[in-house]
């Protein structure tokens, strides 16, 4: 896979992750849909170092497998942890 499929997955995982965590995540998120995608990605890469904190393949087992269930996973729980420290930042906001 070239750097612009590279890309594109990680766009489409994201969106995937950052809806996902909004969809668990109590109460009302005032994020649009770019911004979501973009926690959803930085939470997949929390994801995997909360992930290999714990003796799992951490980022790596994102980047080579992406889309298995444990990875999914970790990535919402990853995504749920940056939403919720950026709805604390920006909570004031408004």
């Amino acid at each position: 896979m070239g750097l612009i499929g590279l890309i594109i997955s990680w766009l489409i995982i994201g969106a995937i992750i950052g809806l996902l965590a909004r969809a668990v995540m109590p109460g009302k998120q005032a994020m649009g849909l770019g911004m979501t995608i973009v926690l959803g990605v930085v939470g997949a890469v929390v994801g995997g170092f909360i992930g290999s904190l714990f003796g799992g393949d951490g980022i790596s087992g994102i980047m080579n497998n992406p889309w298995s269930i444990g990875t999914i996973l970790l990535a919402v729980v990853g995504a749920i942890v940056v939403m919720a420290i950026y709805g604390l930042a920006t909570r004031n906001r408004a």
